[in-house]
C-alpha cells in the first residue's frame, strides 16, 4: 500500500489516497485517531460508477462514521474510474440500459453477466485492502461493510471472517446464485430499503432478506426513491455499528 496524498477535512477527519498495485482507494480517520486507541474499521461499498463521481456520498458517509469514532475507506472497483477498461462489464451495462429504455424485463442471463464477474474480481481486492489496512497502527478492528453493491457485500459477508456486521444497500440487481450464498450469511445485518425505488425490484429485496441466514437482522424501509435516503437512516445504521463494533 502507497498513500499518494492526504488532507485534512473541515471537521478534522484525515483523508488519505491509496494505492493498492493498481487499485486507487482512499482512507478517512477521525481527528481524534491514535495508535494508543485503534479504532474500527467500515469497508464503504459503492456501485461501479467511479470514486470520482461517488466521492460525495462517500465522504459523507465517512464523515458520519468519523463521528462515532470509526475509521472508514473504499476503493475503486475493477473496470471503473481511472481503472483499465473491462469490456464484459461495458458490454453488461450496455445490454442493460437498452433492456431497460426499452421497457422489457430484465433477464437472469443479463443480472450474470451484470453482477457475478463483479464479485468475482472485487471480492479478493477488498480482502487485500484489509490486509493492508489493519496492520495500520491507527487501525484495529473489527470490520463492517456497509453499502452496495450488495452482492459484493454478501460474498464478503461468507468468505472475511474479519467483517463482523454488515449493513446493506438493497437496490442493486441480484443474481439468482447469490440468494444460496445469501442463506451462508450469519453475521448481524442492517438492511436499508427505499421503498419507492425506481431501478430495484423491491420483492426480489424483500426475498434476499428473507433468505439471508442471519439469527440478527433488521430491515429499514423508507419511502422514496433511490437517491432520497433520510438522515435519521444513516442516524439508525451508525447504531448499528456502534453495538457491533465496540
Amino acid at each position: 500500500m502507497h498513500f499518494t496524498s492526504e488532507q485534512r477535512l473541515a471537521d478534522g477527519v484525515l483523508e488519505r489516497e491509496f494505492t493498492l498495485g493498481e487499485i486507487p482507494g482512499i482512507l478517512w480517520t477521525p481527528a481524534s485517531a491514535s495508535a494508543s486507541a485503534p479504532m474500527p474499521l467500515i469497508l464503504l461499498g459503492h456501485p461501479p460508477l467511479g470514486l470520482r463521481k461517488m466521492y460525495p456520498r462517500l465522504v459523507a458517509r465517512a464523515q458520519h462514521s468519523a463521528e462515532q469514532g470509526f475509521a472508514s475507506a473504499t476503493i475503486e472497483l475493477p473496470g471503473s474510474g481511472d481503472r483499465p477498461r473491462w469490456p464484459a462489464a461495458e458490454q453488461a451495462r450496455a445490454d442493460l440500459h437498452r433492456t431497460m429504455e426499452a421497457g422489457e424485463p430484465v433477464s437472469d442471463e443479463i443480472v450474470d453477466a451484470l453482477i457475478l464477474p463483479l464479485v468475482e474480481k472485487a471480492v479478493p481486492e477488498w480482502q487485500a485492502t484489509l490486509d493492508a489496512l489493519l496492520p495500520l497502527p491507527e487501525i484495529g478492528g473489527p470490520v463492517g461493510y456497509s453499502g452496495g453493491v450488495i452482492s459484493i457485500g454478501i460474498r464478503l459477508a461468507v468468505v472475511e471472517p474479519r467483517i463482523v456486521a454488515a449493513g446493506f444497500f438493497a437496490g442493486s440487481f441480484v443474481p439468482r446464485a447469490m440468494f444460496q450464498e445469501a442463506r451462508q450469511v450469519t453475521i448481524p445485518l442492517h438492511v436499508l430499503l427505499q421503498w419507492d425505488d425506481e431501478g430495484n425490484d423491491r420483492q426480489a429485496a424483500l426475498d434476499l432478506f428473507d433468505a439471508f441466514g442471519s439469527k440478527e437482522k433488521s430491515l429499514y424501509a423508507n419511502m422514496g426513491g433511490h437517491t432520497g435516503v433520510p438522515q435519521f437512516a444513516g442516524d439508525a445504521a451508525a447504531q448499528f455499528f456502534t453495538r457491533h463494533l465496540k
